[in-house]
């Protein structure tokens, strides 16, 4: 009898069901946690947006009430000659900038990926410009540098080229601030680094055998591979370029000149609010701004599956 007692399967235990009380208290404990992001988030970002999208319908001057006018901001901005040269200004230097940044970062990265001696001292010296570059005393710097009699007026005068100061050049402006958006390549030049170093050897070791040179194994494998990081530097640095503005006043001193040549869009959209105080006029700017980048981020996300390749991937 008490062999059959031993070998009778023991019953198992229904399983415990916590508490209401305890999955209450879990979520309480979870929006807790997440007061202060949402407080944060509603205060000095929806609550913000939702504000100057009402205002970009009013004409208000920071001194009255907003006075309601409809959608007339947005229609004088396509009478606007001044907005337009914003506009053109910004796409160049998005256009022409943000590839050649990501071009220098690369062709950095590549070179660091190569084991050698004092590499983490290379690595650190050209990411230092990233944390740099984008201050105030940067920019006064580079404006010392490109203005009349400066070092590079003085070096190209040297060489036989007298172009003058940049700063004050229409036709060199752009190209300085070009050059110095490639100088903060840094950040990017990390980020390619870390994919760089996801690459298999073998598929360099098999191309190799298969007598693949140097440009063929760059365009074959390593431009493939590295598509995932190239589509979120390409589209970072997008979204960044859009919002240049603290060299574009310090270098223009606030005016956009040369003839227009630095009107970045955000320095216009500054002027408009913060020096004329139409503040309704410069909402609208800035949610063209918004739509704009939305739009841009959601082309680039629709045409990556045709040039991004991730791990796994069958196409």
């Amino acid at each position: 009898m008490s062999v059959i007692e031993a070998s009778a399967p023991a019953q198992e235990s229904p399983p415990t069901r916590r508490p209401r009380r305890w999955k209450r208290h879990d979520v309480l404990a979870g929006y807790g946690f997440l007061t202060p992001w949402l407080i944060g988030f509603f205060a000095l970002t929806a609550g913000p947006m939702l504000v100057s999208l009402y205002l970009s319908f009013t004409k208000y001057n920071l001194f009255g009430a907003p006075e309601w006018i409809g959608p007339d901001n947005y229609q004088l901005l396509l009478d606007d000659p001044k907005f337009h040269q914003a506009v053109k200004v910004t796409l160049t230097y998005v256009v022409i900038g943000t590839p050649v940044k990501l071009a220098a970062a690369l062709a950095i990265a590549m070179l660091l990926n190569n084991s050698r001696r004092g590499q983490g001292f290379y690595r650190s010296l050209f990411y230092a410009p990233s944390l740099i570059g984008a201050s105030v005393s940067i920019a006064i710097v580079w404006r010392a540098m490109f203005i009349d009699g400066g070092i590079v007026d003085r070096i190209g005068s040297g060489s036989g080229l007298d172009w003058g100061g940049w700063v004050g050049n229409p036709d060199l402006i752009m190209p300085m601030f070009v050059l110095l958006t490639t100088w903060q390549f840094g950040a990017p030049m990390v980020i390619f680094l870390a994919g760089l170093k996801q690459v298999p050897a073998e598929l360099y070791e098999a191309a190799a055998v298969d007598g693949a040179g140097p440009w063929r194994k760059f365009v074959s494998i390593t431009v493939p591979m590295l598509s995932p990081v190239i589509f979120f530097n390409l589209l970072l640095e997008s979204v960044h370029a859009f919002q240049v503005f603290g060299s574009a006043y310090i270098i223009s001193n606030g005016t956009g000149g040369p003839a227009g040549s630095s009107l970045f869009y955000t320095l216009y959209l500054y002027q408009r609010g913060f020096q004329d105080f139409r503040m309704g006029y410069a909402s609208a700017m800035a949610w063209v701004l918004v739509l704009v980048v939305g739009l841009l981020t959601f082309v680039m996300f629709r045409t990556s599956n045709a040039w991004v390749h991730y791990g796994g991937d069958s196409r």
